[in-house]
């Protein structure tokens, strides 16, 4: 059986590939941070050197986006800094890289979808940061696949979906910005898709994956309720009446074509990948 490392597999989309791994004919291993120090060379180094690995995906990451922007320096060491002392030890080992990136590169100026060979214009220190992890992997490896998502959503971890399940159940009103749209994402899609990469065909570069169709976020928080059977209502505001330390990009739709072009990967609707997500917390009960 092949062997993949992941790191950040406690996230929402490592806890997806360590799920799903096996049915896709993949070993995982997805190290504590007190077995694999990310920022040591030395330290990753030794562990690639311990077993033969078919690739690594490197879902590891600073996502606390505002906090960002008053911990820049901590950002830019997990978000850029781990990510080339990764591509750079699996390089010289001639093993892939997979790595997760984000929407949150773009400005949100755009007015189509946005596309992977478009420019980048970070907004804030997270974004920043994302955009130089992703710099650092195309410098210090080859054989890489740079995987942009967003807006994702799952049963674990703190995301949008759990957000609002629990906000719905406690206060009479919610008021959700309605001019910022994206693409909500399941993490075990974005999870099935960097698996079916892991064994595919050898095609290099930067791809975009996200669940089909668009929303706000007002849009998806409604969507999220009524599928909940909460009855609370969703007002919507804009961006102004929401102040945040992190700007964000008011447009964060991602096309998925040259994935579904060189992979075959063609992404579900939004609707149906976070319906299963509420289903899944409203039956377990959050």
């Amino acid at each position: 059986m092949k062997r993949l490392l992941v790191t950040g597999g406690t996230g929402q989309v490592g806890t997806e590939l360590r799920l799903r791994a096996a049915r896709h004919g993949f070993e995982l291993v997805a190290p504590t941070r007190s077995e694999l120090d990310l920022g040591s060379t030395c330290a990753i180094e030794r562990f690639l050197d311990d077993h033969p690995w078919h690739a690594v995906i490197n879902c590891a990451a600073y996502t606390a986006v505002d906090k960002a922007e008053s911990e820049p320096d901590l950002a830019q060491a997990v978000n850029a800094v781990g990510p080339d002392i990764i591509a750079r030890a699996a390089a010289k080992r001639a093993i892939r890289l997979l790595h997760v990136s984000t929407d949150y590169v773009f400005d949100g100026t755009k007015q189509d979808f946005y596309e992977e060979s478009d420019p980048v214009a970070p907004l804030g220190a997270y974004g920043a940061s994302k955009e130089a992890g992703e710099r650092a992997v195309r410098q210090g490896n080859a054989d890489h696949v740079i995987l942009r998502t967003a807006w994702v959503v799952s049963p674990h971890g703190n995301n949008f979906v759990k957000t609002m399940l629990r906000l719905g159940g406690e206060r009479p009103l919610l008021r959700v910005v309605d001019d910022q749209r994206g693409c909500p994402t399941s993490a075990g899609d974005i999870a099935e898709a960097l698996l079916t990469i892991a064994g595919g065909h050898g095609h290099i570069g930067t791809y975009h994956f996200v669940n089909a169709g668009e929303a706000s976020w007002c849009d998806l928080a409604r969507f999220v309720l009524a599928r909940a059977g909460i009855d609370t209502p969703v007002e919507a505001i804009t961006t102004a009446d929401y102040p945040t330390p992190a700007r964000r990009p008011a447009n964060s739709r991602l096309s998925t074509a040259k994935l579904q072009r060189d992979y075959g990967i063609v992404p579900r609707p939004w609707q149906d990948a976070v319906g299963e997500v509420v289903d899944a917390l409203v039956k377990g009960g959050m």
